[in-house]
């Protein structure tokens, strides 16, 4: 009879069933990250500026996202803007779409709600400034 052994000389043992090797937990935050990044993939969507009173506050960044992980599925709330004359619906459908697929592919989490808040329109064609 033979035994497989491992460099250090110690006794190769057989593999952990799955359900008993323990458990990963991905932070709300990661999770929020991870979909701020994926969301801005889709094309057309772009960062959001807080808002307060609906006069807007500071300049734009990223996508924002709010996420909540419960168990092995997340619900995201997403602020962003979107390239006009793009079509609104169009725009979120493909971010929820985009975000479901991904977020399932990179973390093994399932998508249960995408809560999309457009923040701003934005044109396509950049301002171009004039000098005197």
């Amino acid at each position: 009879m033979s035994t497989l052994t491992t460099t250090a000389g110690a006794p190769w043992t057989t593999p952990v069933e799955p359900g008993e090797r323990g458990r990963l937990t991905i932070s709300d935050g990661v999770v929020a990250r991870i979909a701020a990044r994926l969301a801005a993939e889709v094309h057309g969507v772009g960062g959001s500026a807080h808002r307060l009173l609906g006069v807007t506050v500071g300049s734009e960044r990223a996508v924002q996202v709010d996420a909540t992980v419960t168990g092995s599925s997340v619900a995201l709330v997403v602020r962003l803007s979107i390239t006009y004359p793009m079509s609104v619906r169009r725009a979120a459908e493909d971010v929820r779409g985009h975000l479901a697929r991904r977020i399932r592919v990179l973390t093994g989490l399932t998508v249960s709600r995408v809560e999309v808040t457009v923040t701003a329109l934005h044109s396509a064609a950049r301002a171009v400034g004039r000098v005197r």
